[in-house]
């Protein structure tokens, strides 16, 4: 997320930032700079893995799983590729069903970040592995180029740009794609295809961020594209993780601090606390799996509505917070009620923000209609500053409190916002 339009995809990386093209991952440095390697011997260390998986506990999983497990919902993890044989994934990863237009190497993982977002996502926890908070779901590999892809120009002339990775993704029957990269800058053909995969009903969810309030009023895409689920960082203590960026672009937030991941591509080893806004949103599509696979009939509407309704948060709905959006989500509060009403089908709970009918469209129509003629062209950006809030008003919210009351599971915390605030104007989501 650092220069222009010369597409700095930041990875929130994994292994901090380097140059290049720049789509990073969005994780951060590894433990501050300083991380414990969790040696991986098979089965040996299954219990100390998973249990430094802290927010399986506050948000009960064991509970949720006898509801649902994410059983028949497809994930495409857009990333470094997902290395389909670690014990925890082994079964998980539909390596025959990325489109061939996008499958080079999509299996071969160059930086352990991708495989780290799959097995937080649909990890059966085999073998020592990291448990994923929907163990049913199935994920769909892609491998794009981000700034620490090695191979020279003939490697990232073969790596698929995120934008066909997208597109591709969007003709397949996975209901999430889960992006965990970013850049500071939009891309015409990006926004293209986010809006595209929006017209096909997907549930677009991306990470924020690692520019935290380091960098002032930093935006991230395709977090801030209008029809994507931004999601910022947590920590243990429910403390908004001070590298999660800021901004009317965050429209949730999950657990992205203080557990284990990959941290190189020889998958020899986790390191602890491998911290990033990437595995927030990995986590937040766990929860959108869990909710999708136990109504299976909803439309991306319903499940974002359901995710955005159940929130941990004390503020108001129509006033998110600029650090953790609508609030934590808690899917087991949609679990626990067989008859919980996620509202109308084909109506987009954030179609003041979207500025749009992609998502309303997608719901009734087997042809879907052109991203162009469904946009309004004059439409703002995501992140960017504007004269509409989430309740439709003209003026803009005043939320930039540092400490946020929420409930995570069945503990309440109080979210401090760690370091100083940065003067984000929240005319919600005049994208």
């Amino acid at each position: 997320m650092k220069s222009g339009i010369s597409r700095r995809v930041e990875r929130a990386a994994l292994h901090g930032t380097r140059s290049g093209r720049r789509v990073r991952v969005v994780g951060v440095a590894v433990g501050a700079l300083v991380a414990t390697v969790v040696g991986f011997a098979p089965g040996a260390v299954a219990d100390d893995v998973q249990s430094k998986q802290w927010y399986l506990g506050p948000m009960q999983a064991e509970q949720m799983w006898k509801v649902s497990t994410g059983k028949g919902v497809k994930v495409a993890v857009i990333d470094s590729g997902v290395k389909a044989d670690t014990p925890s994934l082994k079964g998980q990863v539909l390596v025959d069903e990325t489109p061939k237009s996008v499958a080079y190497r999509a299996t071969v993982d160059y930086s352990g970040h991708g495989t780290t977002m799959a097995e937080l996502i649909a990890g059966t926890g085999a073998g020592g592995g990291l448990k994923g908070l929907a163990p049913g779901a199935k994920i769909v590999p892609y491998r794009i180029e981000l700034d620490d892809l090695k191979g020279g120009a003939e490697e990232k002339k073969k790596t698929p740009e995120p934008e066909d990775a997208i597109r591709a993704a969007a003709d397949t029957d996975a209901q999430i794609i889960s992006m965990s990269f970013g850049a500071q800058a939009p891309i015409p053909k990006e926004k293209e295809a986010i809006e595209y995969a929006a017209s096909k009903g997907k549930l677009l969810i991306a990470a924020v961020g690692n520019d935290g309030r380091r960098s002032g009023d930093t935006i991230g895409y395709p977090a801030a594209y209008q029809y994507v689920v931004g999601i910022g960082a947590a920590d243990k203590s429910l403390t908004v993780s001070n590298f999660s960026s800021a901004g009317n672009y965050v429209d949730l937030s999950a657990p992205g601090q203080g557990f284990p991941g990959w941290c190189d591509a020889f998958f020899r080893s986790y390191c602890d606390d491998v911290n990033g806004t990437s595995s927030a949103a990995a986590i937040a599509s766990g929860a959108a799996a869990l909710i999708w696979s136990a109504h299976p009939d909803w439309t991306v509407n319903q499940v974002t509505r359901s995710l955005i309704d159940t929130a941990g948060r004390t503020w108001a709905k129509n006033d998110p917070s600029k650090y953790a959006g609508y609030g934590f989500v808690r899917p087991r509060l949609v679990l626990e009620n067989s008859n919980y009403n996620a509202g109308p089908a084909h109506v987009d709970p954030l179609a003041g923000e979207n500025r749009g009918d992609l998502l309303a469209k997608s719901g009734t129509s087997s042809t879907s209609p052109s991203p162009s003629a469904s946009t309004p062209s004059q439409a703002p950006e995501k992140g960017s500053t504007g004269s509409t809030s989430a309740a439709g008003s003209s003026a803009e919210s005043s939320k930039d409190d540092n400490t946020l009351w929420v409930v995570l599971g069945a503990v309440a915390a109080v979210v401090v916002v760690g370091g100083g605030g940065v003067a984000v104007a929240r005319a919600r989501r005049a994208r």
